[in-house]
């Protein structure tokens, strides 16, 4: 059977509600990430550019052209009445028409994460949370945001999209583009697995030279490599999730520990991962309290927590042992 085109599979999930995401907002967000791809490609080097961004980070060329990119496609769609991002952390209004209709999304998103691993070439992605409010902050996740993307630059491009309407279970699907940026729906129901069915069982953890000042984190990979799970960690936030969501089972830990502060944004990073986590089955928490990341409003664009996400009862097993130890 052949898949679906974007077009209809959209159609499908929202035949009668929220045209302007339908029709708008979730094609030409998705068409940029095959643009951002492409801009990587063209690029003859990363180097810095000698400016940071109101975090502090230090901006590479590609940041600014990923962002760039987004900006246009925002400007583009009425209905995106306000968007912050990494690289400018404040809710500004996008355009200055007014929505058409009643709906006013703002954008919160990452242009290009995985900039510690974009010289030596590896896969990075673009992470795009859709609120569907005029601010993304102080509103509940688990009911304001209602769709996300992960865009995955590398050999191939691809996308991982989340939708959850208010009072809906969600979804999550895998585009694929071709050469010219044709997207197709090359997976329409993106599921988590039963892991006790597998042979190979993945775990993903970062920033593990914390294990070194913290034994419970040092215990539990110690643990997972006693158990014979397969380590599958590059770095990139982005690329080490989806590769659990192309198996079907997988763990990603971003510790938090006395000596290693949280470092993942909750509205540009977390927000985003834990809805797509969600829509494919699983269970996204935070590493340093346990609690489920959509329960908990975003009040600042520069909040941070840690992460684990995966397989339920994965994820429960590395809670435990993180928490009450």
């Amino acid at each position: 059977m052949a898949s679906p085109d974007l077009a209809a599979h959209l159609s499908s999930l929202l035949p009668s509600s929220h045209p302007q995401l339908r029709d708008q907002v979730l094609p030409k967000l998705l068409a940029c990430i095959h643009d951002i791809a492409n801009t990587l490609r063209t690029s003859p080097s990363v180097t810095q550019i000698g400016t940071a961004n109101a975090f502090g980070d230090n901006q590479l060329n590609v940041d600014v052209l990923a962002e760039g990119c987004i900006r246009k496609t925002i400007a583009s769609c009425p209905s995106i009445v306000t968007a912050s991002s990494e690289e400018d952390p404040i809710e500004k209004a996008s355009t200055p028409s007014s929505s058409p209709g009643d709906e006013k999304y703002t954008l919160a998103f990452d242009p290009l994460d995985g900039s510690s691993i974009i010289a030596p070439n590896w896969s990075v992605g673009t992470i795009i949370g859709i609120w569907d409010s005029t601010s993304a902050l102080h509103q509940p996740p688990s009911t304001h945001q209602i769709a996300a993307i992960l865009g995955v630059l590398g050999p191939r491009t691809t996308a991982i999209v989340a939708l959850r309407l208010p009072g809906t279970q969600g979804t999550c699907f895998e585009i694929g583009y071709s050469a010219a940026g044709t997207m197709q729906v090359v997976r329409p129901n993106i599921k988590l697995t039963d892991p006790t069915a597998l042979k190979t069982r993945y775990f993903s953890p970062a920033n593990m030279r914390a294990a070194a000042d913290e034994p419970k984190y040092l215990h539990l990979i110690t643990r997972f490599v006693k158990e014979k799970y397969t380590l599958r960690y590059s770095g990139g936030l982005v690329p080490d999730v989806v590769h659990a969501l192309v198996k079907g089972h997988g763990v990603y830990i971003s510790p938090v520990t006395a000596q290693s502060e949280a470092k993942l944004r909750r509205l540009y990073e977390l927000a985003p991962i834990a809805l797509v986590v969600e829509c494919a089955g699983g269970v996204a928490l935070d590493s340093a309290t346990g609690d489920r990341v959509l329960e908990r409003c975003v009040r600042d664009t520069d909040e941070r927590g840690g992460l684990i996400c995966g397989n339920g009862d994965e994820v429960e097993q590395v809670r435990r042992a993180l928490i009450e130890g």
